[in-house]
């Protein structure tokens, strides 16, 4: 294996661990109930912190990513969170679990901007990489409800905190050991040497212009998405609970069909990737976006195996918007840059996941069914397909920069 395959599995290895930590406690709070004789209700709230320093952070990470160093930042977050991870299976209080959990969220917030930047840095196709690189965050978003019971279930719920913080600081010491061993090449001094030239394109109107319409545009989109994303995820379980019917006889099995349908809809992202490579990614995202739309019209009105179909053909369009998405603010942005623009747009899609919950509780029927949710999921979409149809195209703006530096 050659240096950059090898430098790439420890970003993928990383994705996984970004979201397994982050989900790990909504799982072990389920334990936690009588040792701490709280609510349900109050013990998860103490997840708030982590959640919301997972959205934060990403700006002042994307910033030292690109003034810094990338791969010095991806080492601060091995290291930091694995750390964190252990503390909190210390924890020996409720306020000392929302700390705990306010620093992994922390150092989870340094994946996103900067891992997301040095995968993509100085290639030209980035889809199926991205798309890769997806399924592995995936697995972690679906393996985190299993790991923690099985911990918890063997040993106890500080160990579901413990063994996962002690495995991936022991990936952090060996990716320092990596990047200390195989330096990265010159290509690192991107926050210097591009600088001047990147305040030049900055000068021409139609650049300007372009970009001003990139930035709204994107900044729009990310947020519904997130909406999206993050609403279907949050009422999956519920919705498969109420139409699996007899599919599902106790919460584990529910959780495990949710594993699941997220795993395998998951893999679409290294095909839809390599489309949007090939071909134009903000026709393929706009075609996403409208395919998704009878799923969710029809999710409501099956059940059982039909309902299953359903959802994992859903949540294959839902999924796989993720890897295009990347591409276009890819071929948006020049790299000096990159880092924060990824930051800015893991802020906003991560902002929806207080929202979600909301839009959930207001929309779910006094039946027990989602239809009026899935409804308003479905206007956003076709809202968030015509706004990507009017993004310009990549090359368009690459033109457009070419043009004005030549005019300098």
């Amino acid at each position: 294996m050659n240096i950059d395959r090898q430098r790439l599995l420890f970003l993928n290895i990383g994705h996984s661990f970004d979201h397994l930590l982050m989900l790990l406690f909504p799982t072990v709070v389920l334990g936690l109930e009588d040792e701490f004789n709280m609510s349900y209700g109050e013990l998860i709230s103490l997840s708030i912190p982590g959640f919301i320093a997972f959205a934060a952070g990403t700006l002042p990470a994307g910033w030292l990513g690109d003034r810094w160093s990338r791969t010095g930042m991806m080492a601060v977050f091995f290291i930091g969170i694995g750390i964190a991870s252990i503390l909190t299976g210390f924890a020996q209080n409720t306020w000392q679990i929302a700390a705990g959990l306010g620093l992994v969220g922390l150092f989870a917030s340094i994946y996103h901007p900067v891992g997301y930047s040095i995968l993509v840095e100085g290639r030209e196709k980035v889809g199926r990489l991205l798309g890769i690189n997806g399924v592995f965050g995936n697995f972690g978003v679906a393996g985190a409800a299993l790991v923690a019971a099985v911990l918890m279930d063997l040993i106890s719920w500080r160990m579901a905190f413990i063994v996962p913080g002690i495995a991936v600081l022991l990936v952090g010491f060996i990716y320092v050991w990596h990047i200390w061993r195989y330096p990265i090449s010159s290509r690192e001094n991107y926050s210097t040497t591009n600088s001047d030239q990147q305040s030049d394109f900055r000068k021409d109107i139609t650049y300007r212009r372009l970009i001003f319409r990139v930035l709204i545009l994107m900044a729009v989109c990310t947020v519904l998405s997130g909406i999206i994303y993050q609403g279907i995820l949050i009422a999956l379980p519920k919705v498969f609970d109420i139409g699996l019917g007899d599919l599902v006889k106790t919460d584990l099995d529910t959780g495990l069909l949710v594993s699941a349908v997220i795993a395998l809809a998951a893999f679409a992202q290294i095909g839809i990737g390599w489309l949007a490579d090939k071909y134009s990614p903000r026709i393929i995202w706009a075609l996403l976006l409208v395919a998704q739309i009878p799923f969710m019209a029809l999710i409501s009105f099956v059940s059982e195996a039909g309902m299953l179909t359903v959802a994992l053909f859903m949540m294959v369009m839902v999924v796989g918007e993720v890897p295009v998405q990347d591409v276009l603010i890819t071929r948006y942005t020049e790299n000096s840059w990159r880092s924060r623009i990824f930051g800015i747009k893991f802020l906003l899609a991560l902002a929806p996941a207080s929202v979600a919950p909301v839009l959930v509780a207001v929309l779910h029927g006094a039946d027990g069914r989602f239809i009026w949710f899935f409804v308003v999921l479905c206007i956003s979409a076709l809202v968030v397909a015509f706004l990507a149809i009017l993004l310009p195209e990549p090359s368009r703006l690459r033109n457009a920069s070419k043009l004005t530096t030549a005019a300098e």
